[in-house]
């Protein structure tokens, strides 16, 4: 396997993590495998509510801090751009 390679697989390992978490939290039964490849909106389909998703943005911005060794704010800015591309729906935006 080539370097190139290598860091495909590990950012796709990080990217799997972050997602399985936030299903977790959200309280679905859905694993990273189950929507990695589609086309359509599978994040709309799906909810969480405010709470869930700040939880699951402070768990992930420290995971980010320690697996890409960042500092807080540039794990806090990454989470925060997933959050956007593939976060799942707010179902309750005033808990």
């Amino acid at each position: 396997m080539t370097r190139v390679e290598q860091k495909i697989n590990k950012e796709r390992q990080l990217l799997k993590e972050l997602i399985d978490k936030m299903f977790e939290i959200a309280g679905h039964n859905l694993k990273f495998e189950d929507v990695e490849g589609r086309k359509d909106n599978w994040f709309q389909q799906h909810t969480m509510t405010e709470t869930q998703n700040e939880e699951w943005k402070e768990w992930g911005t420290k995971l980010l801090a320690k697996k890409r060794r960042y500092g807080k704010k540039l794990a806090d800015r990454e989470m925060r751009m997933l959050d956007l591309y593939c976060g799942l729906k707010i179902s309750n935006p005033n808990p």
